[in-house]
């Protein structure tokens, strides 16, 4: 780079300052067009963030557009997606990952890392931005590289109640028990704030989007809190008087799951029902139920792009409704067990992941529901602190998975789905890291 840097500095105009300049940035543009258009597709994502600059050039620029067409003729002709030649490159990026994290994952090629991430079982994992998030089992949350699978920190959860449920961004970590929220900082000094003790009773799981925690308990209620101020932030649609905490009625019976986004609220109950509501006034919006009663729902997902919720029950089933519609969508018989998590990527419409008590992991199709590929683990993995890596295996059919013995497939209590990857805990002490390739 500096070598280059030198050669096209020969030619360049001087800077106003009279100094040369030594960095990088002394590039010109076509010339960082030239060597951004060589670089993977996920490398150079990265490459997009470090600065500004970077950004412009490689999402705004034509020339940069047709040098990484010319330079990666396999990847666009592999490709079913059809790009119009006035989509920027941002767009076309974006649908290529997305393409080419949907072919990883129907692959079923896939390598499994696993290492002792806890001193106790740990049942929750959370991804983000290349980080892991594990806890939940014990007072300890740990933070740890997606890419090499090494402990990044931990943050630990003095004279409490255990964890409950936990989520993270950038700049914080929020852990709920049973009966309070709790709020670390990332950055800076390490600092953590507890709500008020007895805030919520029998808290049973938690969706948290910046700055907003979302709380599913047992007496049917979903109660919302701000994280900044550390207390309600308005009155949804029922009030709790003596407390004063915001808080909507969803259910008569415990809110077993949920999801969230900018606008609405989603909560599963042990009935086998699921709740639309608009999370700014509380108003219900629908009511979605399964065919298959009664069976409770584990495990939820919403899908913006799609509009399409998927969850997952006890009886074992992945359902899909259609939001636009109220109507589902489809609904399969995936495992013949409860089915603990469904996830999918953010931006992801193709594929479904869901993983439950009978340890495998299935990619489903998210448009159909058909399942695309089953995996487990080919060889007992016993607890270690280093990270051993083994090879997954393909199953043929669910008739199959009762003949494989329970040591190759602990429960999927957790998964968290990334680009080309997939992390799942078992309420063991060992995490896992499942990496597809196409």
């Amino acid at each position: 780079m500096e070598a280059s840097g030198r050669r096209y500095r020969s030619v360049a105009p001087q800077p106003a300052s009279g100094r040369n300049r030594s960095s990088i940035h002394s590039l010109g543009t076509d010339l960082l067009c030239a060597i951004f258009s060589r670089l993977d597709l996920f490398v150079l994502v990265r490459c997009s963030v470090v600065c500004k600059s970077w950004n412009n050039v490689i999402y705004q620029s034509s020339l940069m557009r047709d040098l990484y067409y010319k330079k990666n003729p396999r990847i666009r002709s592999s490709s079913d997606i059809s790009i119009p030649l006035e989509t920027s490159m941002k767009i076309y990026l974006e649908e290529l990952a997305m393409e080419q994290h949907r072919l990883a994952l129907t692959s079923g090629s896939a390598e499994v890392h696993q290492w002792t991430g806890h001193p106790v079982r740990v049942n929750i994992c959370r991804m983000k931005r290349g980080v892991i998030l594990t806890g939940v089992g014990d007072k300890v949350l740990r933070l740890w590289s997606a890419e090499s699978c090494k402990y990044l920190d931990e943050y630990s959860l003095p004279d409490m109640n255990p964890l409950v449920d936990c989520d993270f961004d950038e700049s914080k970590i929020v852990g709920m028990t049973s009966a309070q929220l709790c709020i670390w900082r990332r950055r800076g000094q390490r600092s953590i704030f507890q709500l008020r003790e007895a805030i919520f009773q029998h808290g049973l799981c938690m969706r948290y989007v910046d700055p907003e925690a979302v709380i599913g308990c047992d007496d049917g209620r979903a109660r919302i809190f701000d994280m900044y101020s550390g207390s309600c932030s308005r009155i949804i649609r029922y009030m709790l008087e003596e407390q004063g905490i915001s808080c909507m009625i969803m259910h008569s019976g415990p809110v077993t799951c949920l999801a969230t986004d900018d606008q609405l609220i989603l909560g599963g109950s042990t009935f086998g029902s699921v709740t639309l509501a608009d999370l700014s006034s509380g108003e219900r919006l629908g009511f979605l139920k399964s065919s298959f009663s009664p069976t409770g729902m584990k495990s939820m997902c919403f899908n913006p792009h799609s509009f399409l919720l998927f969850a997952g029950s006890t009886a074992g089933y992945a359902h899909c409704w259609d939001l636009r519609t109220l109507r589902p969508l489809w609904e399969v018989r995936a495992s013949s067990n409860v089915i603990y998590a469904t996830q999918h990527l953010s931006s992801d419409t193709s594929t479904l992941v869901v993983g439950g008590l009978d340890g495998v992991l299935r990619i489903l199709n998210q448009s159909t529901g058909e399942i695309i590929s089953s995996l487990v683990v080919n060889a007992s993995l016993k607890d270690n602190k280093e990270v051993v890596e083994k090879k997954a295996s393909v199953l043929s059919g669910v008739s199959f998975v009762e003949s494989i013995p329970r040591c190759l497939r602990p429960p999927i209590t957790c998964l968290a789905v990334g680009m080309r990857k997939v992390v799942t805990t078992h309420n063991e002490k060992f995490v896992r890291v499942w990496r597809f390739h196409e």
